[in-house]
């Protein structure tokens, strides 16, 4: 990139300061969002444009030395160009990763939805373990977490958990975990020691402002009814649970876990605002199909994404084929080891993609 490029970058860098200033922009987080976040990426750039420019003047000024007539001079040239022209290299690699356009959603908080699947009891309690996995990430993070609704199972597990984690670029990690979770492990329940199989299905859902999907209050259909616990007893003498179904999607969305109507009720909008912001963008990405079926993160929730295979303690990612023997850490939150991977993997795709477009 020129100085003419560096320029329009200051240029755009203060422009994005003035506008998110203005009283119009500060009444709509979703431009606040957008802003913030183009801001921190041209910050960045401008952080390694500098630092190449400073790094060629280095290397310049060594290799001028080389001539000089000061021996001394001369042999701390030959000994610190090698090292200038490896971090030059590495400067280049970050700028061009860099340059990778970003996705729109990483700096938006997610909502998580965690569904046990094949297995019964067992898959409601390995379930029940994948939301704790998640839940001690977001504390190492210093992500924070709501529960919006649970549906319990009889010996601890869920059925059903949908929560929300906020915090500094919660979607751009944690939307690798979309897809299937296979367990592998003898069950406290089977007797004969035989190891079981089962599932629970995770959904990464982009949390949505209100503003941003349009509801016609006339398409929502609500139920109130009382909240329930395992097995179905009743937990409140209440009418508190609130049912919200949008008509023409059919999305339905349930939330139980206040003692308030009206709590459980916004909590419910939000979830049903994030389904159908959802919607709108898996029609935008069925636009762009055959990339998106090369995703690492796909979100494709029918993908078997990973297996926790108890008895080696071996947790293994089958979209980048990694295998890790320390499935305990991973269970108590240090997702980083694979989380890590993940996104340099999608960003090598994405630099390939580039680079073949370029060529």
């Amino acid at each position: 990139m020129s100085a003419t490029d560096r320029g329009a970058l200051v240029s755009r860098l203060e422009e994005i300061d003035a506008s998110l200033c203005l009283p119009a922009t500060l009444k709509n987080p979703p431009m606040i969002r957008s802003l913030t976040e183009e801001r921190a990426g041209l910050a960045k750039l401008l952080q390694v444009l500098d630092a190449i420019s400073s790094t060629e003047t280095s290397i310049i000024e060594m290799k001028e030395a080389l001539s000089d007539d000061d021996e001394e001079l001369v042999e701390m040239a030959r000994a610190e160009l090698p090292e200038l022209d490896e971090q030059m290299n590495a400067l280049h690699e970050k700028l061009k990763r860099l340059l990778i356009p970003p996705d729109p959603n990483d700096s938006r908080d997610v909502i998580i939805e965690v569904r046990s699947g094949t297995g019964g009891e067992e898959a409601a309690l390995f379930a029940a373990e994948v939301f704790r996995m998640y839940s001690s990430y977001a504390q190492k993070k210093s992500w924070s977490t709501e529960v919006f609704t649970s549906s319990g199972s009889e010996r601890g597990g869920f059925k059903e958990v949908v929560f929300a984690v906020r915090g500094s670029g919660v979607y751009s990690r944690m939307k690798f975990e979309a897809g299937v979770h296979r367990v592998q492990r003898v069950p406290a329940t089977e007797t004969s020691g035989r190891i079981h199989t089962s599932a629970c299905t995770v959904a990464i859902l982009p949390e949505a402002e209100e503003v941003e999907v349009q509801i016609d209050p006339e398409d929502l259909r609500i139920d109130v009814y009382r909240s329930s616990g395992p097995g179905g007893q009743s937990v409140n003498t209440t009418d508190s649970a609130v049912r919200i179904t949008h008509i023409p999607t059919g999305l339905v969305v349930s939330c139980q876990d206040e003692k308030s109507q009206h709590k459980n009720r916004v909590k419910a909008m939000k979830v049903l605002t994030t389904r159908m912001y959802a919607l709108e963008q898996e029609k935008e990405n069925a636009k762009r199909a055959k990339a998106r079926k090369s995703m690492v993160g796909s979100g494709d929730r029918s993908a078997k994404i990973r297996t926790y295979n108890f008895p080696q303690g071996r947790i293994t990612d089958h979209r980048i084929g990694l295998s890790l023997h320390s499935l305990k850490d991973v269970l108590s939150g240090d997702l980083d080891q694979i989380i890590e991977p993940l996104i340099e993997a999608e960003q090598n795709r994405l630099l390939a993609e580039v680079s073949a477009s370029g060529s």
